[in-house]
């Protein structure tokens, strides 16, 4: 079974949190923390910048690693390097999302991938330590 590598932005504001809908694909209509494949001789903080460059036309700046999750989905295994982050541009463009919102990190009611279901449950214990 192949193995993808990604990262993962958890991008903060005021309290909240930014998640994005994916647009297409078997997952099209859920909801994930942004970024996606590194890119050959990469680090994770050089990764994390391009891809949210790419998807949303901002910058970010990388406070910190924040966990690597995996999980196993039918056709591939994923590990996902997550990184907490902040914006250093407000004015986004959604590129690969059908939609993106601003959201408490507590809010029960969204729906996300498998592996970033995961990656909320590490980043609550963050908050909480």
């Amino acid at each position: 079974m192949k193995t993808i590598r990604v990262v993962a932005a958890i991008i903060e504001k005021e309290g909240s949190i930014f998640v994005a809908k994916r647009l297409n694909g078997e997952f099209a209509g859920l909801w994930e923390f942004p970024g996606g494949k590194y890119e050959e001789g990469e680090t994770g903080e050089e990764a994390i910048k391009r891809e949210i460059r790419e998807e949303f036309d901002v910058e970010i700046n990388v406070d910190g690693y924040l966990c690597t999750v995996e999980h196993q989905y039918d056709t591939f295994y994923l590990v996902m390097d997550c990184f907490i982050c902040n914006l250093l541009t407000d004015h986004m463009i959604l590129h690969d999302h059908s939609d993106a919102k601003w959201i408490n990190p507590y809010d029960g009611n969204v729906e996300y991938l498998p592996a970033d279901k995961k990656v909320i449950v590490e980043y609550r214990k963050y908050l909480n330590q």
